[in-house]
């Protein structure tokens, strides 16, 4: 708990997949994803999340057995419910494996993850990964039903899918942006409720993420994207430094209200 108000603090997770994009595009070594978590690290972020798609468009294999050997943070592996990405995550074991939806013809994950129609598909996964002391989150969108499926899974993280409140607050959808971000708050208190810890990502910027961050249901935000693209302008450092400022503003704000 927050030492100021009775929120608790509000963890930041540094996707680093887009470093590896940019390395990916001349087929080197530079820049180095790992290099990248141990500045997220030193600059205030609390995890660090790679996702290993089938097609390995970014990440490799190697980054996972090198961001495990050297980084000093928990990793959060996002994978697809594949005996492929199953075996991986047995293998190397990292703090978390959060399930996501995975098409190859899809630029990033464009929705969440439909566990309500894929229970008995996805239930081994679930099974054998918390049989290992590995934590299971699933990226759902903020949807009662594929909330209530979560629980019944087992699941012990839920993470909201924020894309469709950042997209209507990036056209300027005021009416939309709102119903969207009450969404996500009503799934927040229904997942907290049914003991799920509660995280949300996906598409926030500086510019929607404190009201996101004021969400006091919510544990961690984990963002990408939008931190290695400023880091081209203001050095990755100042802009998860940037990201969590915002987040603690956010997180004050919510306390004083509580």
């Amino acid at each position: 708990m927050s030492k100021q108000n009775s929120v608790p603090y509000l963890r930041l997770g540094v996707n680093i997949d887009h470093v590896a994009t940019i390395r990916n595009a001349r087929g080197i070594r530079h820049p180095d994803p790992v290099r990248a978590a141990l500045l997220a690290s030193e600059a205030g972020a609390d995890g660090i999340t790679a996702h290993l798609r089938e097609d390995r468009r970014h990440i490799s294999d190697f980054d996972i057995a090198h961001l495990l050997q050297e980084i000093p943070l928990p990793l959060n592996f996002e994978m697809a419910a594949t005996d492929e990405m199953l075996e991986i995550a047995l293998t190397h074991k990292p703090n978390a494996c959060c399930i996501v939806p995975e098409k190859r013809e899809e630029v990033t994950t464009e929705g969440g993850l439909d566990v309500a129609g894929g229970f008995d598909h996805l239930v081994r996964y679930t099974d054998e990964l918390r049989a290992k002391n590995i934590r299971v989150s699933l990226f759902v969108d903020p949807d009662p039903k594929q909330i209530e499926a979560s629980a019944k899974l087992g699941a012990d993280i839920v993470e909201l899918h924020t894309g469709a409140y950042c997209e209507a607050h990036e056209v300027r959808d005021m009416a939309k942006r709102d119903a969207e971000l009450e969404r996500v708050r009503e799934a927040a208190i229904l997942g907290d409720a049914l003991g799920l810890e509660m995280h949300a990502g996906h598409g926030l910027t500086f510019d929607t993420v404190e009201s996101v961050a004021a969400l006091p249901q919510l544990h961690e935000l984990n963002i990408g994207h939008f931190l290695i693209g400023e880091a081209i302008f203001l050095g990755l450092p100042a802009a998860i430094r940037e990201m969590r400022r915002r987040m603690d503003i956010a997180r004050k704000k919510a306390g004083r209200a509580a």
